[in-house]
């Protein structure tokens, strides 16, 4: 089960923004597209995809395990073959949305999630291992696709993934939830006996969660990782000329990123099953604030590595607390629901991001000026989740 978790992870690496930036110049040259043309059709597709996850991530509630990834991975099958045949850009719109939806969204939902309602015990470890693919794939994936554009050009590349799916992927994952029906896992849907056709288990999960004080006041600090480096790796350029700082050394410092992601991802978990994740969660965002402190004081070259350095403090430990906060709170039966919902606005908060800073930055506005603005926003969020989730008020905390 652990494998499962970790694989279907590591393929969601296909559509998340590190991979497919590899790919974004020879898109726009192909295409013919100039850089604003290319970030509003990426921007837009990972909005609507962020918008039908709040819908499909419900239904591995009420699907079985098998099924609902078949499923997703046919989809991403498609988005593959979507960007081999994209020579329009509503086709690379198209593929887009569907990597975006099956990739990033969809297989990251199903390993998380499934980790969530099988661990109990050890949840945060679990979680922390399944997350450990998004690591993974930052350390292998964009030579990967480097050797590939060069070998056989970028279209001829996404052939390769797409044949890669059904090939390795598939059967893979039929083995390793088949050895785990032997030993004893249900991979059956939770809810495929109460649920009825309207879906109310899924509509009831998300206005649970909706309706909850304690989640509107979690979110900044749930979003705020995400945010930042979303929008600091789409702008880097804008930080590099602003510290004169060379392209080469912050790819070199890159390393520093991945090494460290895993790391926090992997002690986080046993800090969650240690202390949990309710009590976690205000002091994760903390090194957002060390990380933008790295920028604004420092002007040398190795300012650089603490600020990737500290971003992947937070972004790895993300994974594991925001992915055991929900079954504290809320118990595991309605965890898809629940769990598809709050990915709803990280996704969000995702798509909005390099418009949000790219808009500022436009405008003139200083990078001292953004960063100290990120820094308190960064802070107000740590504070209110110290005031949501809490052992007294936990709902599921004994699910």
């Amino acid at each position: 089960m652990l494998s499962f978790g970790l694989v279907t992870v590591f393929m969601g690496n296909i559509g998340q923004s590190f991979f497919i930036s590899w790919y974004g110049a020879e898109i726009q040259r192909s295409l013919s597209l100039s850089a604003a043309s290319y970030g509003s059709a990426y921007s837009l597709a990972t909005l609507v995809s962020g918008t039908t996850i709040l819908v499909v991530g419900s239904w591995i509630d009420r699907m079985s395990l098998l099924k609902y990834t078949t499923l997703a991975a046919l989809g991403l099958f498609v988005a593959c073959w979507l960007f081999f045949f994209s020579g329009h850009i509503f086709v690379l719109l198209l593929a887009f949305f569907m990597v975006r939806l099956c990739g990033q969204g969809l297989m990251p939902h199903i390993g998380l999630t499934t980790m969530a309602r099988y661990f109990d015990k050890d949840r945060g470890k679990a979680i922390s291992l399944a997350a450990s693919g998004v690591s993974l794939g930052e350390i292998v994936l964009p030579g990967l696709a480097v050797m590939l554009i060069a070998a056989v050009g970028w279209h001829k590349s996404w052939a390769i993934i797409a044949f890669s799916i059904p090939l390795l992927f598939l059967p893979g994952i039929y083995l390793l939830l088949k050895k785990t029906a032997s030993i004893g896992y249900s991979t059956q849907a939770p809810l495929q006996v109460k649920a009825n056709v309207n879906g109310e288990h899924s509509a009831s999960a998300r206005l649970l969660l909706l309706r909850d004080w304690r989640f509107w006041r979690a979110l900044p600090a749930i979003t705020a990782a995400p945010f930042l480096v979303t929008g600091i790796f789409i702008h880097q350029n804008f930080i590099l000329n602003e510290k004169s700082w060379s392209p080469e050394f912050f790819a070199m410092a890159f390393v520093v990123y991945g090494v460290v992601h895993w790391l926090s991802s992997i002690g986080t978990g046993f800090l969650v099953d240690k202390f949990s994740a309710t009590r976690l969660l205000p002091f994760y965002v903390l090194p957002l604030i060390l990380s933008l402190l790295s920028v604004m004081l420092f002007a040398e070259e190795w300012a650089s590595v603490l600020m990737l350095g500290f971003l992947g403090v937070s972004i790895g430990a993300s994974s594991s607390i925001v992915g055991s906060l929900w079954a504290e709170a809320y118990g595991t039966e309605h965890i898809g629901s629940i769990r598809s919902t709050s990915s709803t606005f990280v996704v969000w908060s995702t798509a909005a991001s390099p418009v949000l800073l790219g808009v500022l930055i436009d405008r003139g506005i200083a990078l001292n000026t953004l960063l100290l603005a990120m820094i308190i926003a960064v802070f107000i969020a740590s504070l209110l989740a110290a005031f949501s989730y809490r052992r007294s008020n936990l709902l599921g905390a004994t699910a």
